[in-house]
């Protein structure tokens, strides 16, 4: 859509206020995420909203359930049994794989974080093929560069739904409920993310890339990495770009979604557990996690349908 408005065939358009200079193609971007990162806060689900309402003045029932014998032990004296009596603990099979959540998931601001990582996948997929074809494939191969193009718009709705996700934790204050960590890794992911787009845009060989590498190397030798960065070593931002980042990506990524799982979803600031058919006004993190084994639902109504 974007191409049928903006000739791609002629130099960017760029914005210049003060300090600021942009081109026209980023300032949509830009537009586009916050104009999304609105939306998410303000458009209910379909149907979920008004059933929530119809159903929070009926008395909550109380669902039960009977949790899952632990395996045996095993052997005490070993490590691998004493590291698995911890995870189980932790982050036992119902918790790590839940079926359910809290009703105030039901809000577009829950989904960034899901497309982040979908676009995440992505990311990698395709650039698997690249790496495995090489340059000259990407370059010449119209296959190349369908390939290529999936990867750099998999890239940025990987980069796009990260930041509105990294918005929305941000105004919700999603570190309360000891979860200091979940948010300080997801940041982390962020910060490693642009070095890796960054590394990304030097192994395009192309123009665009020899640019930007001469234009970056005066930046890494006034930060003093530039002895251990060479922008314009392509064999170095390329190893980088496919190996060393992204296997640190993955672990944060990975550290994130246990952290996600093992604290749950932050509540919104404003939520009343009342409304949400919590008994005794408690109010989980985590479905679950309720006293004497409870899960909390609404009347008429399963746990699957109010608490996915």
């Amino acid at each position: 859509m974007l191409a049928s408005v903006i000739n791609l065939d002629k130099p960017a358009y760029y914005f210049h206020w003060g300090v600021v200079y942009i081109s026209l193609a980023n300032f949509l971007a830009v537009v586009a995420m916050l104009l999304i990162f609105v939306l998410a806060l303000v458009v209910p689900f379909v149907h979920t909203r008004n059933k929530l309402k119809a159903q929070a003045a009926a008395q909550p029932v109380v669902k039960t359930y009977e949790p899952q014998a632990p395996p045996p032990p095993g052997d005490p004296t070993l490590w691998t049994a004493r590291v698995r009596g911890v995870w189980l603990k932790k982050l036992p099979p119902d918790k790590m794989l839940p079926d359910s959540q809290p009703a105030y998931v039901a809000s577009w601001i829950y989904v960034f974080g899901v497309l982040t990582l979908a676009g995440f996948v992505l990311t990698v997929v395709t650039g698997l093929v690249l790496a495995l074809e090489g340059p000259i494939w990407w370059h010449t191969s119209s296959i190349g560069h369908f390939f290529n193009s999936l990867h750099l718009w998999s890239v940025e709705t990987f980069m796009g739904f990260m930041a509105i996700h990294l918005w929305g934790k941000f105004w919700m204050a999603s570190w309360r409920g000891r979860r200091a960590l979940t948010w300080i890794s997801g940041v982390l992911a962020f910060v490693v993310s642009i070095f890796e787009g960054f590394t990304g845009y030097l192994s395009q060989t192309n123009f665009d890339s020899q640019w930007i590498a001469f234009q970056a190397k005066d930046a890494m030798n006034s930060a003093g990495i530039g002895a251990f960065f060479n922008t314009m070593n392509f064999g170095q931002a390329f190893m980088l770009h496919i190996a060393l980042v992204p296997l640190f990506l993955v672990a944060i990524i990975a550290l994130h979604i246990v952290m996600v799982r093992l604290r749950g979803v932050v509540h919104p600031i404003d939520a009343d557990p009342d409304h949400l058919g919590q008994p005794d006004g408690a109010y989980p993190s985590q479905v679950g996690t309720l006293p004497s084994g409870t899960v909390p639902t609404l009347a008429g109504s399963p746990a699957s349908e109010v608490l996915q």
